[in-house]
């Protein structure tokens, strides 16, 4: 049985409504199983043996300085619409206080609360992942949580499930608004939910994310976690880091140097 995006999304809430999980009601419905998503043509397999992490230290990133964000917009052909209504962003900078909550203590400095570097966190238990009725959104055995641009349906169940609001969603057709385009990684249609993959697609030809690369005050790490002798565990061992909502049990792969 064939049905399109707007079936789909019916067929969904009808089973919501009769107390079915969405998969399971679908897969009933439409007489077969949903597998698991096969990832990208970017996304080999990826080694198990690792666990990719980041480090944030905002003392080191200059003000006004977006190096970094330029580098991954491009290289990901993420759209500019000129406008906060339609922003898809994968990595933006972000007030602290609005990360943190009440780790940011009352007594803190009154300017301190400067932009902070933000992006998806690559949990180790992904929310996003779990509600996603199709699975578009899947983690690698190596930690990095992915899209598949082609498999999701724009249900944006992943954003509502993401307590982190990262993930951005395409009302408009996000491919004229990409000022240069790069047509080594594959744009994306209007109805698409998009985030930062750690720039996958380098990280597995042994490069680093475009981000690292590129930002000149060294502010940014990256590593393997599982790596004992990696730079990223050496800073973690020395150095006193804090991450959004670790309550939530969520485990980030990021790390924020204060």
């Amino acid at each position: 049985m064939k049905f399109n995006r707007g079936q789909f999304l019916k067929l969904t809430a009808l089973s919501a409504a009769f107390g079915l999980g969405g998969k399971k009601a679908i897969s009933l419905i439409a007489g077969n199983e949903l597998r698991a998503a096969p990832g990208t043509s970017s996304a080999p397999a990826a080694d198990p043996k690792k666990r990719w992490g980041m480090t944030i230290e905002m003392g080191k990133c200059k003000e006004g300085c977006n190096e970094c964000i330029t580098a991954c917009h491009t290289t990901h052909n993420v759209p500019d619409h000129g406008n906060p209504k339609d922003e898809v962003k994968w990595i933006w900078k972000e007030k602290k206080s609005k990360i943190f909550g009440e780790q940011v203590h009352p007594y803190a400095e009154k300017n301190g609360d400067k932009p902070f570097l933000y992006m998806c966190l690559q949990c180790d238990e992904p929310p996003c992942t779990r509600v996603c009725p199709v699975n578009a959104t899947f983690p690698r055995e190596d930690g990095i949580v992915m899209m598949d641009f082609h498999r999701c349906i724009g249900c944006r169940f992943c954003m509502a499930a993401c307590p982190y609001g990262c993930r951005s969603f395409n009302f408009r057709d996000p491919r004229p608004a990409i000022k240069e385009l790069d047509t080594s990684y594959p744009t994306r249609s209007m109805g698409v939910v998009e985030k930062c993959n750690f720039c996958n697609e380098r990280v597995d030809k042994g490069n680093l994310p475009a981000c690292v690369e590129t930002c000149p005050e060294k502010v940014l790490t990256f590593g393997d976690l599982n790596d004992e002798n990696s730079e990223i565990r050496e800073i973690l061992r020395t150095r006193e880091t804090i991450q959004p909502k670790t309550e939530l049990g969520t485990k980030p792969s990021v790390f924020y140097i204060v």
